[in-house]
């Protein structure tokens, strides 16, 4: 049974306008960027359908779309560092939430984060500030659940490293 495109969009529309509203900063822009991928991804289908991943091609082409738009307009993405300070006071240990509090004035969340090699990035906003769990960014990101865990780890090491914060191996999954 072949995926309709427009099973597909219903289906993703929503992640994705969360996603471009985080990253453009309205809701208003979030539905230009996300309309010019849908049709995009519309127009081409029957290519689209050939790939290995149906939900890592559209994921690719809802990016390219956004940094378009915000290469066009001469800005970065526009996500403020309390939705960040939110994702990573659930990705670092527990223990670390007061202390990230006291210091969250002081630090470049974002940039910690946008620092991260794309892959991680990806992965750090669909599960932490989307809120998506482990196996939707599996198949978001057309990549294993196991590979989504070791993303994260190093994620949460580097963002450690990088806030200067103390990091040890938990068993704790927020």
């Amino acid at each position: 049974m072949a995926l309709t495109f427009g099973a597909f969009h219903a289906y993703h529309r929503k992640l994705w306008m969360r996603y471009a509203h985080t990253q453009v900063g309205s809701r208003r822009a979030a539905e230009s960027v996300v309309d010019a991928a849908c049709a995009r991804l519309k127009a081409t289908w029957p290519h689209v359908l050939l790939q290995e991943s149906v939900p890592r091609y559209a994921w690719m082409v809802l990016k390219e779309e956004v940094q378009r738009w915000l290469d066009d307009r001469g800005i970065s993405p526009q996500v403020g560092d309390a939705a960040m300070l939110t994702a990573i006071q659930k990705l670092l240990m527990y223990e670390m939430r007061d202390e990230l509090h006291v210091i969250s004035q002081e630090i470049g969340l974002y940039t910690a984060i946008s620092a991260l090699p794309e892959r991680r990035y990806d992965v750090i906003v669909l599960r932490f500030l989307l809120g998506k769990d482990e196996e939707q960014v599996a198949e978001y990101l057309g990549i294993d659940t196991a590979t989504v865990r070791s993303h994260i780890r190093h994620a949460r090491r580097s963002l450690a490293k990088e806030l200067h914060i103390p990091y040890q191996e938990t068993d704790h999954r927020p």
